[in-house]
């Protein structure tokens, strides 16, 4: 049974017209000056920056650290790629000398973190071997590292491959099971000292879209969310240097998806940069009518400047160079970076 208690979720704004007793939004482009206090028990409330817990406030408030030289005061695109034969967008369109190509396309059009992952993760999708795993992933991080500088993450649940990325050159992991499948990821990730995203998942990838259920979606998986980031902090990662992300897609129904998004700003009350994996998502899909994933592209981006207003700091995007136009025009049009 979840403790009872309360959740606090920053009401985010960009409009110029700031009040002099709003407070910046975890040290970014937001600000607020209301916070919607949310229960299990009651009715959502909202109620004045000024009457917020100062423990609360300050996590609300507090600049998120730099992760691996790369500052979280403004938004930041992580561009996805899928080293797998069977990704559910694009499985295998990358591989080799056509994985390094397309990793600095992306750089060059502004990613600033480059997901590499050797392991789809689509709904139903079978587990890998971890010899394959890092077949598919360790020499294209290499070869990513030998011609552009750009933050390179390991998109893995598995302590051996995320070992041998950081080897060849990675410097983050990011564990859709939240560093729960494989008891040894989160100290390989302590001893390597390199920050971490701790995503959350109802399931794994063969079983997660089977019928999920939850109390509250948004409070369930806050509190998911923050325990991982307490045992990963007892493993010996530092706090500032763990990323959350409330996993739209893995084990979600759309209804799910949707409650996440329309108030993903309470997860800036854990005290770590959140991140939104939406690209291309089936979700999409269903609301446009378009069944195929490569071509939500619009939708996609639309997710995204939606997350934007709500201070999230880093999205993860198949569609660099458009999400990066997108980006462009809204900072120029809120004013907001």
């Amino acid at each position: 049974m979840p403790a009872m208690r309360d959740y606090f979720r920053p009401i985010p704004e960009t409009d110029p017209g700031r009040p002099p007793w709003a407070r910046p939004l975890a040290g970014g482009w937001c600000h607020f000056s209301k916070v919607e206090v949310l229960s299990r028990t009651s009715a959502p409330r909202v109620i004045d920056v000024r009457d917020v817990p100062h423990e609360v406030l300050h996590r609300l408030t507090a600049p998120r650290a730099a992760l691996a030289g790369l500052t979280m005061d403004a938004p930041r695109i992580m561009g996805i790629l899928n080293v797998t034969p069977d990704s559910f967008s694009d499985g295998g369109q990358h591989a080799g000398e056509a994985a390094v190509a397309h990793a600095q396309a992306m750089a060059q059009a502004g990613a600033q973190i480059l997901d590499i992952g050797g392991e789809s993760t689509r709904p139903g999708a079978e587990t890998v071997e971890i010899e394959t795993e890092i077949a598919r992933t360790a020499p294209i991080i290499q070869g990513i590292r030998s011609q552009v500088d750009t933050l390179v993450s390991i998109d893995t649940r598995k302590a051996p491959v995320a070992q041998a990325a950081l080897q060849a050159g990675a410097g983050l992991v990011n564990d859709v099971a939240g560093f729960t499948y494989d008891p040894d990821l989160a100290g390989v990730a302590a001893s390597a000292g390199v920050p971490v995203c701790v995503m959350h998942a109802q399931g794994d990838p063969a079983t997660m879209q089977d019928a999920p259920l939850y109390d509250d979606v948004l409070l369930d998986v806050y509190d998911f969310l923050e325990a991982r980031v307490a045992a990963l902090v007892s493993a010996g990662i530092a706090a500032d240097q763990i990323i959350v992300d409330p996993g739209i897609g893995f084990g979600k129904t759309l209804d799910h998806n949707l409650a996440l998004l329309r108030r993903i700003s309470l997860f800036h009350a854990l005290g770590c940069p959140v991140l939104l994996g939406a690209s291309r998502k089936r979700f999409i899909g269903t609301l446009t009518g378009v069944e195929t994933a490569g071509a939500r592209v619009i939708g996609s981006v639309a997710v995204a400047q939606a997350a934007w207003g709500q201070g999230v700091q880093i999205v993860r995007v198949h569609d660099v160079n458009e999400t990066q136009q997108a980006l462009t025009m809204w900072k120029s049009s809120t004013g907001s970076v």
